[in-house]
C-alpha cells in the first residue's frame, strides 16, 4: 500500500506526524496529532495511528516514551513524491530508519504489568524474542505485558509488551515500570521534584500520583514496545 492510498485523514496524520517528529524531535501525544490535523476525537485518532502502524507507515523507535515515528519505506516513498516534485531530495534532522537485518535476542517475559501484581522473578520467567529494532544491543532488558489503558495517549495499549531496561538512574519524563510499597506494579511518566515522586498517566481520564521516595522502586525504563496482536 502507498501514502496516495490512505484516506485524507490518514495521510494528514501521518504527514502531521512525520513534520512534527523532524521539528520537535520527539514523537507527538495523540492529543497533539488530534489538535494538528483539526480532530477533537482523540479516539479517532488512535484508530487511524493504529491503521497506520498496522500497514508499516508507522513504526516504534527505540528510546524513551511512545517513540513513533515514520517508517524508513514510508520516508523514503515521501522522499521520492518530494524529489517527483521539487526536482531535489530534502534532508531531515534524525531521520527514523528501520534496521535492515533484525537481530532477534531472547530476554525474559516476566509477567504482567497489573496493580497488585509484583513482578515474577526471573527465575521463573518464559524467554521471549525481541527484535534489534527495539534491544539495539542493549543488555538486562525484561518484558512485560501491559494491562490497562493508563498509557494510551502513548499509543500504549492493553495486551502490549513492554521491553524494559533495568538501569540505577532515571530521568523525567521517563516512562517506567515502578513498585509502589512493595506491592503494586505500574507503568507510568516518571518525574521527582521537591514534593516527592510523581508517576504520571498518559489518559485524560486519569490524574497523577505524587509519592514519597522510599515507597517507590523503580523496576525499568521503558525501550520499546511489541504490539502483541
Amino acid at each position: 500500500m502507498k501514502a496516495s492510498d490512505l484516506t485524507k485523514r490518514q495521510q494528514a496524520v501521518l504527514k502531521f506526524i512525520r513534520i512534527f517528529v523532524q521539528d520537535e524531535e520527539r514523537s507527538p501525544t495523540l492529543a497533539e496529532i488530534a489538535k494538528g490535523v483539526g480532530s477533537s476525537a482523540v479516539s479517532t485518532i488512535h484508530k487511524h495511528v493504529q491503521h497506520l502502524m498496522d500497514k508499516g507507515f508507522l513504526v516504534r523507535s527505540h528510546g524513551k516514551g511512545n517513540n513513533i515515528v515514520v517508517s524508513a519505506e514510508a520516508e523514503a516513498d515521501a522522499e521520492a513524491r518530494s524529489t517527483r516534485t521539487s526536482g531535489s531530495p530534502r534532508s531531515h534532522r534524525n531521520e527514523p530508519r528501520l534496521d535492515s537485518a533484525p537481530v532477534v535476542r531472547i530476554f525474559p517475559f516476566c509477567g504482567d504489568v497489573a496493580a497488585g501484581t509484583p513482578i515474577l522473578p526471573e527465575s521463573r520467567a518464559l524467554p521471549i524474542e525481541v527484535p534489534n529494532s527495539i534491544h539495539r544491543q542493549r543488555d538486562e532488558l525484561f518484558v512485560l505485558r501491559v494491562r490497562g489503558d493508563s498509557m494510551i495517549d502513548d499509543a500504549i495499549l492493553d495486551g502490549d509488551l513492554v521491553v524494559l531496561q533495568r538501569k540505577g538512574d532515571y530521568r523525567n519524563g521517563d516512562r517506567v515500570v515502578a513498585l509502589i510499597d512493595k506491592d503494586e506494579v505500574t507503568l507510568k511518566e516518571f518525574r521527582r521534584d521537591a514534593k516527592g515522586v510523581w508517576l504520571i498517566p498518559h489518559n485524560p481520564d486519569l490524574q497523577p500520583r505524587c509519592y514519597p521516595p522510599q515507597l517507590i522502586d523503580i523496576q525499568g525504563v521503558l525501550v520499546g514496545v511489541m504490539r502483541s496482536c
